[in-house]
């Protein structure tokens, strides 16, 4: 498989850079085609809180029945075009694969059954859980670990699901110490070098799985990275200016999966979404408002405004007054597909103007949602991939983003408090000092990084 390289971005003008249509649609054997003009739901669903193991495994395996038999009914009463479906495997899934495939297989074979029988379109995204991490890892591309998250992949291409898709962690031990700390030049190395590293290795492994059996290597999200910095600004833990600097560096280790393979549509919680879209032309899953059953943002409106599938997150099968809670979500975002879906058939400037009202209702209160903008993410994407090397484009994210929120400070666009601009002034500073090449970067950060162990990435220092 030949490596894709991307230099220039997909859009250049921002009037085609909206929600529902990508440069390049991907076509499901159903004939759902994901960004060819109409914006689909896709309902993220997990377990209630409950153990895991070979008693209590078929009361889960009924949890999974009851979502996806009630989602397809709400789809079909609500005339639904069609659907996505993610299931994020559980750690114990992916542990014991059979568990995770089995999963695929009864959503897969029920939504199959649904459309037979009522001839509502529905899609299965598999992700299995990445449990490359503790004491139990060998190494991040070999051993028990990695022949795990590989066998989910394979059972569940095989047992019919539509998309493959994952949540890779390369380079999260350094990344959570750089949050902790705010450090700039460890947060870089630690998504350029690990990351990006890793991203290689596995994408170029999940598309073969993909080539193979005839599905759709469709993308990866830093969720355990830039969402993880995302929720603790949120707490006020780290800066918030942080968080969002954070996020557009991520874009380009998101990137990767693109180069090696994936054609979307990228993974919901990627909120680094807009940014693979507007580089790559791929379709792109995005989550906002209806997240809130996960987790809090400040982003919840701007987050849809670029969106080709609209997510909430992961959301328990628990009781609400109105039915089970995943049901209950489906029809949030069924009828905010609704709403897009109209605004595009009203014509191309009803559909800018809820796409900018999306935007603008956002933007000026955080600075995450700031550099979630469309006309932002265009102009960023500009920068990143004028630049050549994972260490360069990252460095150059970093420095777009501050530049873009430092502007848009001074201009009376963004609000941020005083203790903010303090760090946004810090973090100019820190980019600014990076070194020039990553050879330089590794010497600087090589005795900083306790918790790392090279030779799990192959790497020698």
């Amino acid at each position: 498989m030949a490596k894709k390289e991307f230099h220039t971005t997909a859009y250049t003008d921002i009037d085609d850079f909206i929600f529902g249509t990508a440069k390049n649609p991907v076509t499901l054997k159903n004939g759902m085609v994901i960004g060819g003009g109409t914006m689909y739901p896709e309902l993220n669903f997990t377990l209630p809180t409950m153990s895991l193991n070979d008693s209590t495994w078929p009361e889960a395996i009924e949890n999974y029945r009851e979502i996806i038999t009630k989602t397809c009914v709400r789809a079909h009463e609500l005339e639904c075009p069609g659907f996505v479906a993610e299931i994020e495997t559980l750690p114990d899934m992916t542990f014991n694969p059979k568990w995770g495939i089995e999963v695929c297989k009864v959503v897969v074979d029920i939504i199959k059954e649904h459309e037979a029988k009522l001839g509502i379109k529905g899609a299965v995204r598999i992700t299995p859980n990445d449990n490359r991490e503790g004491e139990g890892l060998v190494h991040m591309w070999r051993g028990n670990r990695w022949d795990e998250t590989m066998e989910v992949f394979e059972g569940s291409a095989k047992a019919g699901a539509d998309l493959l898709a994952i949540e890779t962690i390369g380079g999260k031990e350094v990344h959570d110490d750089a949050l902790m700390f705010c450090d700039v030049k460890k947060a870089v190395f630690a998504l350029s070098v690990l990351g990006c590293r890793d991203m290689e290795v596995i994408w170029t492994a999940i598309s073969n799985i993909a080539d193979k059996h005839g599905t759709i290597a469709a993308g990866d999200t830093a969720c355990g990275l830039a969402n993880t910095a995302m929720v603790l600004a949120e707490k006020n833990y780290i800066p918030r200016v942080f968080a969002a600097t954070d996020r557009v560096m991520c874009a380009v280790r998101s990137l990767v999966a693109m180069e090696n393979g994936a054609v979307g549509p990228d993974k919901d919680c990627g909120y680094e979404g807009p940014y693979i879209k507007a580089i790559t032309g791929n379709p792109i899953s995005m989550e906002g408002r209806a997240a809130s059953c996960a987790h809090l943002s400040s982003c919840g409106n701007v987050a849809i405004c670029v969106a080709d599938l609209w997510s909430n997150e992961s959301v328990q099968n628990v009781n609400l007054l109105s039915g089970i809670a995943p049901v209950a979500y489906f029809e949030l975002l069924a009828y905010d597909c609704r709403l897009m879906n109209e605004a595009k058939a009203k014509g191309k400037e009803t559909a800018l103007l809820i796409r900018d009202l999306h935007a603008d209702s956002d933007s000026c209160l955080d600075p995450h949602a700031w550099v979630l903008r469309p006309d932002v993410v265009l102009e960023i994407s500009k920068g990143i991939v004028a630049e050549t090397g994972h260490y360069n484009r990252v460095k150059k994210a970093a420095e777009l983003a501050l530049a873009s929120m430092a502007k848009a400070v001074k201009d009376g666009k963004l609000r941020i408090n005083d203790k903010e601009k303090d760090w946004l002034n810090k973090l100019i500073d820190s980019v600014g000092a990076l070194p020039g090449t990553v050879e330089e970067l590794i010497e600087d950060v090589a005795d900083d990084c306790d918790k790392l162990d090279p030779a799990k990435y192959d790497l020698k220092f």
